[in-house]
């Protein structure tokens, strides 16, 4: 008989991991699209999960700093609660006010922000947390086919994202997971189909989440999660997420990197890091106040003129350090 101790299982997790990384790899640069020299702006359309920018500011934070030629500019227009198949439960928000619905602002986003790419992640929020319903599954299908329409109409190339895993164990609603496995399927399914861009990051946090949990229970543990409350992924799980959009882009040398700070610059990363999430913090919700929505409790942000001038000496430090 063959005996494992826990070094042994430590090293199996560590062995997953890799595994996993190299599933990613071969996912996501399947169709992979190098950025041009035409892309100068890049935004970033989703839910609470875009807004909270973790994947956003990892995204740009890399292109800073092993791609500073490019100049671009990296906007997130992320609107919590927000779905695009218009669905919203009866008591949202205890009953306050429904989900916002992405068909009442994207033109105007469209216009204000005048994108070269599109980054587009909808699903989390779109089957409403509850069990499969074909219904749902239609007006999803039918957002999401708007939503591509629009954004080729508006001249700017468009890249849907897969949606985050839903976890069971941590958000409680029994069944949803298996709603975004759907959702997420369709939509790689698009890519043959149709001739969508999409970039996974669904199954590879599916993947990661499953791989680390299990080798957890192995020793009692039930406490690994990328989302505490199901949802809204850490640092991990947004680093998972830009991770697969980078190599999405053909970003493959951050294959193997366990984190965002081990694919930067080791003596200015964490500096870089803290200036991209400074700037990003201001200028998401100036964005968003200028290009307008109507859900309530949202910060209003600086006029977009004054937002830009106030995050001008950021700017100037960000463009001093990748050029040492």
């Amino acid at each position: 008989m063959i005996r494992f101790n826990k070094s042994d299982f430590l090293n199996s997790k560590v062995l997953a991991t890799i595994v996993i990384s190299l599933i990613s790899f071969l996912t996501n640069t399947l169709n992979a699209q190098i950025l041009s020299e035409n892309v100068h702006r890049i935004v970033f359309l989703g839910n609470s999960i875009t807004y909270a920018g973790g994947y956003v500011n990892d995204v740009e934070a890399y292109f800073l700093s092993k791609h500073p030629e490019l100049q671009i500019e990296f906007i997130n227009v992320g609107l919590p609660s927000e779905t695009v198949s218009g669905l919203s439960e009866p008591k949202h928000a205890g009953g306050k006010y429904p989900r916002p619905d992405l068909h009442e602002r994207l033109a105007r986003v469209l216009s204000l922000t005048k994108p070269d790419l599109v980054f587009a992640c909808y699903g989390m929020n779109d089957g409403i947390y509850l069990p499969f319903d074909s219904s749902r599954f239609q007006l999803f299908k039918k957002g999401i086919q708007w939503l591509h329409q629009q954004v080729e109409e508006s001249g700017a190339r468009i890249v849907h994202v897969t949606p985050p895993v839903y976890d069971e164990l941590k958000g409680k609603k029994i069944g949803y997971a298996a709603v975004l496995d759907k959702y997420a399927d369709w939509l790689l399914a698009q890519k043959k189909a149709a001739k969508w861009e999409v970039a996974d990051v669904h199954y590879p946090m599916k993947n990661y989440l499953e791989a680390h949990r299990k080798i957890d229970s192995t020793f009692g543990v039930d406490g690994f999660a990328l989302a505490a409350d199901g949802v809204h992924p850490g640092e991990v799980g947004h680093w998972i997420m830009a991770k697969s959009i980078l190599l999405y882009l053909g970003q493959t040398a951050v294959a193997k990197a366990a984190d965002i700070m081990s694919a930067l610059d080791p003596e200015r990363g964490e500096r870089l890091m803290k200036l991209v999430a400074t700037r990003q913090a201001t200028m998401k919700d100036a964005w968003l106040t200028a290009s307008g929505h109507i859900r309530p409790g949202m910060k209003i942000g600086l006029p977009l003129d004054e937002a830009k001038t106030k995050i001008a000496d950021l700017t100037a430090e960000i463009k001093e350090l990748i050029q040492r």
